[in-house]
C-alpha cells in the first residue's frame, strides 16, 4: 500500500474517532454536563496518551540551537480541543443532531484550512488556493446546509 493511500486512510480513520468520541461525549454530556464530559475525555485521553508515549518512548533529537525548538505555544493544543469537546456535546444535544454538528465541524475545518493554507497561518508552508479549492470547499458548505437544514 502506498504512504498517499495509507494517509487517505488515516485520515478517514480520524474522521470516524472524531464522530465517535463527539458521539459518547454528547451523551455523556445529556447525564451530566459538556463540562464534565469534557474533563472526562481529555482525563482518559491524557491516560491513554501516556501509555502510547512510554510504549513508543522516543528521545527528542538535540539541535544545539533555539531555531530548532518547538515554540511554547505549539505544545497548548489541548485548549482548543478541550472547547470542541465542550461545543460539540452541547451542539449535538441540540437540534443539530450528530449529523449536523458534524458538518459544520467539517465545513469550519475546511475555511480555516484554506485560510491557512492561503495565509501561511501557524507556521505552515504557504498553498495558493485554486478554483478547485473554493469548489469543493463550496460543495462541503453546500453538504452541511442540505444536512442541517434538511433535518428540519
Amino acid at each position: 500500500m502506498t504512504r498517499r493511500a495509507v494517509d487517505w486512510l488515516l485520515a478517514l480513520a480520524g474522521g470516524v474517532l472524531l464522530t465517535l468520541m463527539t458521539s459518547s461525549n454528547a451523551v455523556l454530556a445529556r447525564h451530566t454536563d459538556a463540562v464534565y464530559a469534557s474533563w472526562a475525555a481529555h482525563g482518559l485521553g491524557a491516560l491513554v496518551a501516556l501509555v502510547l508515549v512510554l510504549a513508543v518512548r522516543r528521545t527528542p533529537k538535540p539541535s544545539g540551537d533555539d531555531e530548532g525548538r518547538t515554540p511554547f505555544w505549539y505544545h497548548l493544543g489541548g485548549i482548543p480541543g478541550a472547547f470542541v469537546v465542550i461545543i460539540s456535546a452541547v451542539a449535538v444535544n441540540s437540534e443539530l443532531a450528530l449529523g449536523g454538528t458534524v458538518a459544520l465541524m467539517l465545513a469550519g475545518q475546511i475555511v480555516f484550512g484554506t485560510v491557512s493554507d492561503h495565509l501561511g497561518l501557524l507556521r505552515i508552508p504557504k498553498r495558493r488556493v485554486t478554483a478547485t479549492d473554493l469548489l469543493v470547499a463550496g460543495c462541503v458548505l453546500a453538504g452541511s446546509a442540505l444536512i442541517v437544514l434538511g433535518g428540519a
